[in-house]
C-alpha cells in the first residue's frame, strides 16, 4: 500500500494551499448548497487538509459538532489557524491516518469526504473504516474530481496531454484522477445503502466570467503545479508542456469553452 501522506501530487506549497481555500470559495455553491447537517450532529470530516472545506461546512451548520482529521501535522495547524481567523467554534482538530482512525465504532452521525479518495491506493479499505464509525442510519457525503471529464474548445492534443500527464503521475504515486465516475459502485462496495451520485458540472465560456476565472486559477492552476514532476518523469518534453498550457489558457479567452464534472455521492449505512 503507498502511504498515503506522500501521495497529493499537487506538492504542499504557500500557492497550493491558497488555491485550495481558492477552490473551495468558488465551487461552494456547486458542491456544498446541499450538505447541511442538523443541530446536535456529529460530524467527522475526513482528511481536512488545510481546512479549504472545513470553514464552508462548519459555517453552514453551525449547531452541529465537526471533528476534522488529517495526517500531516502541518496542515492541521493551516486549518486551525484558518478556522481561528474566521471565528468558526464548532470544530476540533485530531490527527490522524485515515486507515486507522483513532475513534471508537458508532461513534458519528456523519462523515464528509472531499477530495480525498483520488489521492488513496486502497480507497475501498478506508470506505469500509469510515463505514464502522458511523451510527447506524447514519450518512457519508463524498465529492470528488474527473479529470478525464475536462473537455474544451478549442480542440487541442497538447492540451489533453498536460493533463495526461498530471492523472499519469497520480496513478504512479497509487492514486485515481478519474475516480469520480467510479463512486456509485465503490460505496456501494463497502457496504453503504442508498447510494446515490449527483454530477456537478462546470462549464465556462465568455459570457460566465467568474467561472472562466475559476478555470483558470482552479484546474488549469492545479495542471501546471505538476510541471517539474512530469518533465522530471520524461512523460512530455518542455515545448509540448509550455504549448498544452498555453491551449489551455486558450480555451478560457472570448471564443473559447471549458468543461469539468465533480461527482457527489451520499450513502446511507443501515446497520
Amino acid at each position: 500500500m503507498v502511504p498515503y501522506p506522500n501521495s497529493y501530487v499537487h506538492g504542499h506549497s504557500d500557492r497550493e494551499s491558497e488555491r485550495l481555500h481558492y477552490q473551495a470559495a468558488g465551487l461552494e455553491d456547486l458542491l456544498h448548497w446541499d450538505t447541511r447537517y442538523l443541530p446536535g450532529s456529529r460530524v467527522l470530516e475526513a482528511a481536512c487538509g488545510v481546512g479549504a472545506q472545513t470553514v464552508i461546512l462548519a459555517k453552514n451548520s453551525p449547531g452541529a459538532a465537526f471533528v476534522s482529521v488529517d495526517i500531516s501535522p502541518e496542515s492541521l495547524n493551516l486549518a486551525e489557524q484558518r478556522i481561528q481567523a474566521e471565528q468558526v467554534e464548532n470544530v476540533t482538530f485530531q490527527q490522524g491516518d485515515i486507515y486507522h482512525l483513532p475513534f471508537r465504532a458508532e461513534s458519528f452521525d456523519h462523515i464528509f469526504v472531499c477530495f480525498l479518495l483520488e489521492h488513496l491506493s486502497d480507497p475501498l479499505l478506508a470506505l469500509e473504516e469510515m463505514r464502522g464509525l458511523l451510527r447506524a442510519g447514519g450518512t457519508i457525503t463524498v465529492i470528488e474530481g474527473d479529470h478525464g471529464s475536462a473537455l474544451f474548445y478549442p480542440e487541442s492534443p497538447n492540451a489533453h496531454r498536460v493533463i495526461d500527464c498530471l492523472i499519469e503521475l497520480q496513478r504512479q504515486i497509487g492514486g485515481n484522477a478519474m475516480i469520480g465516475r467510479e463512486l456509485w459502485h465503490i460505496l456501494n462496495d463497502a457496504g453503504f445503502s442508498r447510494v446515490q451520485v449527483s454530477p456537478r458540472q462546470v462549464y465556462a465560456d465568455s459570457s460566465r466570467p467568474e467561472y472562466i476565472e475559476g478555470v483558470r486559477n482552479i484546474f488549469i492552476a492545479m495542471v501546471e503545479g505538476v510541471r517539474d514532476q512530469a518533465l522530471a518523469g520524461n512523460l512530455i518534453d518542455a515545448d509540448s508542456w509550455d504549448k498544452g498550457i498555453g491551449d489551455l489558457f486558450r480555451t478560457t479567452e472570448n471564443d473559447g469553452t471549458f468543461s469539468y464534472t465533480f461527482f457527489k455521492s451520499t450513502g446511507v449505512k443501515s446497520r
